[in-house]
């Protein structure tokens, strides 16, 4: 048996033997949407191989329960490739999900903005990524399915969806283009300057290597920023990781709203 299958095993075990409708991973800051969900906690510590917390602002556990009604399986927080050097460091937690039965993955992160429209406190749904780090998760895959086509990664009738959600709030959710950063340094304004000269509007170190790991296992997905600054030099404030967990509230009330819309309808 596979580990992630063994993992699986374990889950079903807790949390009971229906798939998830849904997974979702939190991004900084948004770890609290976990405890809406109606269901099963179980820290990452009782499943051998997750990652534990390196970054303060996530917490490390998968709630398995409901929300809106729905199945759900949330992941309280993510490795980063800047933790170890491995952009693989979400492989097994999704390899889990898709043993799990699910199907269908939200992805949510806390960004810097690269327009003027969006301001600290706003959300962008990814239409599309850029991929700046110059590694991929799926290095050292030994199989032709490392060959995974990226044309429409961020699944277009997840988007919709996610569009309609926000519009029966009352919300906007504009889309851009999201661009992936190593880390852990913050970006340069010459970076900025770079990724915007090459169609970028958002800046993170996150989402990009689970968005290529879900289609390499067959998942459909989606993604949510939360801006929480304005990229390097393009304002007056000082960006820190500190300002990231304090901004990120300013969108997750909002995110959470589009959520249980959209598990709801």
């Amino acid at each position: 048996m596979s580990k992630s299958a063994e993992l699986a095993q374990l889950i079903r075990a807790r949390a009971g033997a229906e798939p998830p409708e849904y997974g979702l991973v939190l991004g900084s800051g948004l770890g609290h949407l976990a405890a809406a969900v109606q269901g099963t906690a179980i820290p990452y510590s009782d499943l051998p191989g997750f990652p534990h917390a390196g970054v303060s602002g996530h917490v490390p556990q998968l709630v398995i329960g409901r929300l809106e009604g729905r199945r759900v399986a949330v992941f309280g927080g993510r490795a980063h490739y800047y933790e170890s050097g491995r952009a693989d460091a979400m492989r097994l937690p999704l390899e889990v999900l898709r043993a799990l039965g699910c199907r269908r993955l939200i992805l949510t992160n806390a960004a810097g903005s690269l327009r003027p429209d969006l301001p600290p406190g706003a959300l962008m749904l990814l239409s599309d990524h850029i991929n700046f780090s110059g590694t991929n998760p799926l290095i050292g895959e030994p199989s032709d399915a490392r060959f995974v086509p990226m044309t429409a990664a961020h699944d277009p009738g997840l988007r919709a969806a996610l569009q309609a959600a926000a519009a029966a709030e009352g919300l906007p959710l504009p889309e851009g283009v999201y661009c992936w950063f190593s880390g852990p340094s913050f970006e340069t304004p010459a970076e900025i300057r770079a990724a915007r000269a090459l169609g970028a509007d958002a800046v993170g170190m996150s989402t990009v290597p689970e968005i290529i790991l879900a289609r390499f296992l067959g998942l459909d997905c989606a993604a949510i920023s939360v801006i929480t600054n304005m990229g390097a030099g393009l304002s007056d404030e000082a960006i820190s990781h500190d300002h990231t967990k304090a901004m990120a509230p300013l969108g997750a009330a909002k995110l959470e709203r589009i959520l249980r819309r959209f598990l709801g309808a």
